[in-house]
Parts: C-alpha cells; sequence; structure tokens
C-alpha cells in the first residue's frame, strides 16, 4: 500500500535547482510502488468549497511572477484523471462532504514542480483537490480520512506546501546550512507533535506552537499536511532541512 506524502514544495526555481530536495524526492519516487495515479492537494488552490480539477489533459500554469524565462518554459503534461475525480467525488459525499467538478483546473506550481522531480516522464494522471482554507486543519483530517482507502488502489496522495512560509522573512542570499532559529523551533514542534500523534495539539497549532503567526502568517502552506496525515498512518521523515534560511523543505511520510 502506497503511503501518503507531504512535500514542502520551496521556490518555483526547485523545478530548475532542485538542490538536495530533488535527489530526496526522485529517490522517494524509486522507492514506492508505481502510482496508477496521484491526487494532489495544493496550497496553491484554495477556494470557499472542495472542488476537484477533471480536465482530460489540464495545462500546466506557471502561476507565479518575477522568475527567469526558462522556468516559464517548463511544461508537465500528465494527464488528468476525470474517472478518478469522479470517485473521489463519491468518496467525500459518503463521508458528508460535497466537492464540484471543475474541468477547467490547470496544474498550479504546488502540482507539478514536485512531481517534476518525482515522475519526470509526466505519464501517471495527476488529479488536484482543492484547499478551503477557511475552514482550517479539522477539515484537511477529515477528507485525508474520507480518502485513505484509496492508498489501498495505488493512488498516491499527497499534500504539497511548505512546513514553514514566511516569504517576507526569508534571506535570499542564505546557504543552506543557515537555519533561522525561529522557524528551526517550529519545525521541530510539529515533528514532536506528529512523533507523538497529538492531534488535538496539531489542530490548535496557532495558539501553542511556537512562533506560529511568524512561520505561518496564512494557514494555506501548512494545511496539506494535515489531509496528508489524515490519509495516512505511521510518521517518518523522509528528507528535512531549509533553503533562505527561514524556508522549511521537510518531507514526510506517513505509512
Amino acid at each position: 500500500m502506497l503511503p501518503s506524502l507531504y512535500i514542502s514544495h520551496g521556490s518555483p526555481m526547485l523545478a530548475l535547482e532542485p538542490g538536495a530536495s530533488g535527489p530526496a524526492l526522485a529517490r522517494l519516487a524509486a522507492e514506492l510502488p508505481r502510482p496508477r495515479a496521484i491526487l494532489v492537494v495544493s496550497a496553491h488552490w484554495e477556494s470557499p468549497e472542495l472542488r476537484l480539477s477533471s480536465a482530460e489533459h489540464p495545462a500546466t500554469w506557471h502561476d507565479f511572477g518575477g522568475f527567469p524565462a526558462p522556468l516559464y518554459a517548463v511544461q508537465y503534461p500528465a494527464p488528468g484523471a476525470p474517472a478518478l475525480a469522479r470517485e473521489v467525488q463519491h468518496l467525500l459525499s459518503v463521508a458528508g462532504l460535497t466537492a464540484q467538478l471543475d474541468a477547467k483546473r490547470p496544474f498550479d506550481h504546488g502540482t507539478w514542480v514536485p512531481l517534476s522531480l518525482m515522475y519526470p516522464q509526466a505519464d501517471i494522471p495527476v488529479l488536484q483537490l482543492s484547499l478551503p482554507s477557511h475552514l482550517g486543519p479539522a477539515l484537511q483530517t477529515r477528507v485525508g480520512h474520507a480518502l485513505r482507502s484509496l492508498r489501498e488502489q495505488s493512488v498516491l496522495l499527497i499534500g504539497s506546501g511548505s512546513i514553514t512560509h514566511n516569504l517576507g522573512e526569508l534571506d535570499w542570499r542564505a546557504g543552506p546550512e543557515v537555519i533561522t532559529p525561529w522557524a528551526l523551533e517550529f519545525r521541530d514542534w510539529i515533528v514532536e507533535k506528529l512523533q507523538a500523534d497529538d492531534e488535538a495539539a496539531l489542530h490548535d497549532y496557532r495558539q501553542q506552537a511556537p512562533h506560529a503567526r511568524r512561520n505561518h502568517p496564512s494557514d494555506e502552506h501548512l494545511l496539506p499536511l494535515y489531509f496528508a496525515r489524515g490519509a495516512g498512518g505511521a510518521f517518518r521523515i523522509e528528507h528535512s532541512g531549509f533553503t533562505y534560511g527561514a524556508l522549511g523543505m521537510d518531507i514526510y511520510s506517513f505509512n
């Protein structure tokens, strides 16, 4: 059975400058059984309600600005998964959750950047599930629970965000050896609670975690972690590190 994953996808430049994360993602993909499909909850598809991408051939969306021209030339032409979208819609409905199909949604960089490093052939169907971020961690845990059976059907479930995410306080010249103490303290608290399986504390992280609001001025990049945890089992760190001083690049599996 496949695990569920939480991937810190970092800057969009990860696609061209993979650093330490690229080999970690490639290794993880090589070690896993080949999925028949991939479902991603990305921090970059926020919505008022749950939505599922249902296009046959989603476009690659360069949903950012100010980066070098070669990044905008990167394409990830994986097929969509409209039949799986309908199956996921049904599983959510059984759990009392309503999701709408969206035939126009392209792949945002929270999806195609990490997948380009894991499955560069882009030959596995990919489905995105949106993030109603205003509803917080508990909904994502519930969504994960509703979809965990897909792991037994060779569907790889991925939450794509960032374990820390305050772009306003990054040092864009810092090397990977530079780690900001307030970011490290927050990351270590999250890991401690994941290891203890302390769901109550994790759901209340904004009140309990050190420097919570400094690391996450808004929720959207941490919330995919709750989806991955809700869908999975035992917690394991697959990769750990920081870029730009305070941008966490951790990758976790839930087996």
